[in-house]
């Protein structure tokens, strides 16, 4: 328990806390539902949740008292002993401070600090106060937050810097086309920067430290929220297969148990899958199922893999496979969700890198990524705009398109579109959707 005295201090430090100046972020928080359901902001370690927060509070006091949003670092040394309970004794205090004020904010931040947390998120709900939470450790790891609060939240994503968040964060404003050269060339440095080292906001805003931070970012992600959260201790299997996903498009179980043979690793196909689940739980990977319209099939297809930043992969992807991974990205981004309405798809010649579905399942696009399109009669030319001919002819796919570096076009009916317009926004394709889920 925690005495009333610090609880006061607490409180105070809370109203009088003004956030600082910040790269504004593109996701924002539901704070004004007409349902009242706890937000539980989810994500991967070090993407910016807290600053996240200190958006909210910002937001909020533009229209509302100051003293009306309660932000509370549940990792203060001074609430190191609290309960659950402690939590609803806060809550209580600050009606008891200030009576008059009618509606309240309440900022739980890194929640997993409080055993029973979410106990007192209830309870605040029932007491009537709107309800943020933020959780990432090896306790709890960030997909677990909303979890707990099934049936009474609304879970939103972030995810390290966008492209346009990253451009905020450089000081870069840009304006409508037509675009100059000298513009251009700005913009396509940027994008290079971006692709290559990510959107981890500590390392976009530290660029001479960038190397050092996404190393301790990557060794701190797999030795807390993995090794420690699941008591792992075939680290040199976990390690390999950290490896195998920094270098692979495709990862096969499969392929990867006889690889652990042929190395002397002793370990179970199931531990491997389990291992894979684990770094999916912390948001360090992601999977992308083949498309089909079989969910057997789909359930039982090769899985291409992504990690959540371009920065994690620290030089071990090539160009094209890092343009690929930003799509994938900003798919996400705007509403996409792997397995639901976005997949690959691909037959014995040839793949699609992404095919998106609209809630019944129809097809909506087919998307190539490519870093360019060789001129001329190539074979590369030829095998990417073939797979995708042939995708557009077996799933009837009526848009169809094409990303490259920097190319612009149409050909044969596909649209050929510079990742740095569609990212953007100067170009229209694939528009973004609410931005959050229901839980």
């Amino acid at each position: 328990m925690v005495s009333r005295s610090v609880l006061e201090e607490v409180l105070a430090d809370s109203v009088e806390l003004r956030p600082p100046d910040l790269v504004r972020r593109e996701v924002s928080l539901p704070l004004k539902m007409s349902v009242n359901r706890a937000i539980a902001v989810v994500g991967p370690r070090r993407a910016g949740k807290t600053y996240l927060l200190f958006q909210a509070i910002s937001d909020l006091s533009k229209e509302n008292p100051r003293e009306s949003v309660l932000y509370v670092n549940l990792e203060d040394y001074r609430l190191s002993e609290s309960t659950w309970k402690d939590l609803i004794e806060l809550y209580l205090l600050h009606l008891e401070l200030y009576p008059t004020i009618s509606s309240r904010w309440v900022l739980l931040d890194e929640v997993q600090s409080v055993e029973g947390w979410e106990r007192a998120v209830r309870n605040l709900l029932d007491r009537g106060a709107r309800v943020v939470v933020t959780g990432s450790s090896s306790k709890l790891l960030s997909l677990e937050v909303a979890t707990h609060l099934r049936g009474r939240s609304i879970t939103v994503e972030l995810l390290p810097f966008s492209f346009r968040e990253f451009l905020a964060a450089r000081g870069f404003e840009m304006r409508r086309e037509p675009v100059s050269s000298l513009m251009k060339s700005k913009i396509l440095s940027l994008v290079r920067e971006y692709m290559e080292w990510g959107g981890y906001p500590e390392a976009v805003l530290e660029p001479k430290q960038k190397e050092k931070i996404l190393r301790e970012i990557w060794e701190v992600t797999v030795a807390r929220d993995i090794v420690e959260r699941w008591r792992i201790r075939n680290i040199r299997a976990l390690r390999v297969l950290l490896n195998a996903i920094r270098s692979s498009t495709k990862l096969s179980v499969h392929a990867l148990y006889r690889y652990f043979k042929s190395m002397g690793i002793k370990i179970s196909k199931n531990t491997v899958y389990q291992y894979l689940e684990y770094l999916k739980d912390a948001m360090i990977v992601f999977t992308l199922p083949k498309y089909s319209p079989t969910y057997k099939t789909v359930l039982g297809s090769v899985p291409k893999i992504y990690l959540v930043d371009n920065g994690l992969y620290l030089g071990k992807a090539g160009r094209g496979r890092l343009l690929e991974s930003l799509v994938f990205l900003e798919l996400r981004r705007r509403g996409y969700r792997e397995g639901e309405n976005l997949f690959y798809w691909e037959d014995s010649k040839g793949e699609v890198d992404f095919i998106l579905t609209d809630r019944a399942g129809r097809i909506e696009r087919c998307l190539q990524v490519t870093w360019e399109l060789v001129p001329g009669d190539s074979e590369q030319r030829k095998r990417e705009l073939g797979s995708l001919a042939r995708a557009k002819e077996k799933l009837a796919c009526k848009e169809v398109s094409v990303f490259t570096w920097d190319q612009e076009g149409d050909e044969k009916g596909f649209e050929i579109i510079p990742f740095w317009k569609w990212v953007m926004g100067l170009r229209s394709e694939v528009q973004p959707s609410s931005g959050f889920y229901t839980s």
